[in-house]
């Protein structure tokens, strides 16, 4: 088994080299043509979709997968056809590759450009999510990039069907089919391989739960663009508006409680408690989300105490962790200790408040008055993103296109030598 890994994954490996060195000089046209015709299949082909997804939901249920995590498992026409038009925007918008993103000239006379390059190839380790198959594949095709993919189990016949549009899209266009490619394995040995795989892989980016991230980070000798927990914060201000403060912590809670977007902790200002009372806690009780906290807190009917641990971790559930906090700085504390450096919101009409957050806080995205549900590449105009990086190197926040760029130096002289 060791070595029909190894021999997949040099192969694979190889082939993506090659591919990445068309893509590096593959026009815009051919791009966006690849990821229009992939679009047009996936929904050609959305039956086969919907019957490689049922398979899975009954793989996940015989592996007894939470409900949150058969629902970023589960596909209906509304979420595939977030997939399709996430696909043509990504085509619709212009081409990272050959960006200036500075020039100058020296006084020798060199005149110097620093452009953006493709990354080269991109590998991606995810779980469950059959999206990420498309967003993937579509910012790495975008950026220039070969991809090698690695989804869950869980998700394997879903993003089999997927992968198979996404080729479609490269043979229309005439780009190399092995520009996207999918293990073909639910094997775990591959993980594995890909992590060590230096001579092919330029980067992996790990896209899931913390064990995933975790083993990634510890065993990877390719460089890595972490997407840690979305352990995300909701800070509820004493000058904040009730009305606003109800509407977005129901939001960023409950929409979809799977995502690294939902909120997993609530922090309500201790004035704002005593003017409003519990109606932010009543609130999620009412759409049965379980609160666990402390204190003051837990005089509230259908509270349950929080355990120490409950607070600085994702539950990717109906579940939310809740505090009563004494003013901005007590929160900014709290978000520091606990945080995943993912997404924190306020919910405040005092501007220097909001200021203060915003500038003694580091996580990678930071709100005011807006859900944290909105901690999303699509929503952020990027069409789609292939994670959101809570680290600090390279990229940071939704990775779109542009994040997966690099860059080199254009050096233009004239006979020019230096004395």
């Amino acid at each position: 088994m060791a070595d029909d890994t190894t021999t997949l994954m040099h192969r694979m490996g190889t082939d993506a080299r090659a591919a990445a060195a068309d893509l590096a000089y593959a026009s815009s046209e051919r791009k966006a043509a690849a990821l229009v015709s992939a679009a047009a299949a996936i929904w050609d082909r959305r039956q086969a979709v919907f019957d490689a997804n049922c398979l899975d939901l009954d793989y996940g249920t015989a592996k007894g997968l939470s409900p949150a995590m058969m629902d970023r498992l589960r596909l209906d026409d509304g979420r595939l056809r977030g997939i399709v038009d996430g696909l043509r925007a990504v085509a619709e918008q212009r081409d990272p590759l050959g960006r200036v993103l500075a020039e100058w000239t020296r006084p020798s006379g060199l005149h110097i450009q620093r452009v953006a390059t493709p990354l080269g190839v991109v590998g991606v380790i995810y779980e469950s999510r059959p999206n990420v198959t498309v967003d993937a594949g579509a910012l790495c095709l975008k950026a220039g990039n070969a991809v090698i993919l690695r989804g869950g189990s869980e998700s394997f016949e879903t993003s089999t069907v997927l992968h198979d549009c996404m080729v479609q899209g490269l043979r229309d266009a005439g780009l190399p089919e092995t520009a996207i490619q999918l293990v073909p394995t639910r094997d775990r040995a591959m993980v594995s391989a890909m992590l060590g795989a230096v001579a092919h892989i330029d980067v992996i980016v790990p896209r899931g739960g913390k064990g995933l991230v975790g083993l990634v980070q510890s065993e990877a000798r390719v460089p890595v663009f972490a997407h840690l927990e979305g352990i995300c914060h909701v800070y509820a201000d004493r000058d904040a508006d009730l009305a606003k403060a109800r509407r977005v912590v129901l939001n960023a809670k409950t929409r979809r409680t799977g995502v690294c977007g939902a909120a997993e902790c609530l922090l309500i200002d201790w004035r704002f408690y005593t003017q409003h009372g519990a109606v932010l806690i009543e609130d999620l009780l009412k759409a049965g989300v379980e609160v666990r906290t402390t204190g003051e807190l837990l005089k509230i009917p259908g509270t349950v105490p929080a355990a120490p641990e409950d607070f600085g971790r994702e539950v990717l559930d109906s579940i939310i962790a809740a505090k009563v906090v004494d003013g901005v700085d007590e929160a900014i504390a709290h978000i520091r200790r606990y945080g995943s450096s993912h997404t924190e919101s306020i919910l405040t009409e005092n501007d220097s408040t909001a200021a203060r957050f915003f500038e003694r806080l580091d996580s990678a995205i930071l709100m005011r008055n807006a859900s944290t549900q909105f901690a999303d590449g699509g929503e952020f105009g990027m069409g789609a993103e292939i994670g959101i990086a809570t680290g600090k190197l390279h990229a940071r926040g939704p990775v779109g296109a542009e994040q997966l760029t690099s860059f080199k130096y254009l050096v233009t002289g004239d006979g020019t030598i230096r004395p």
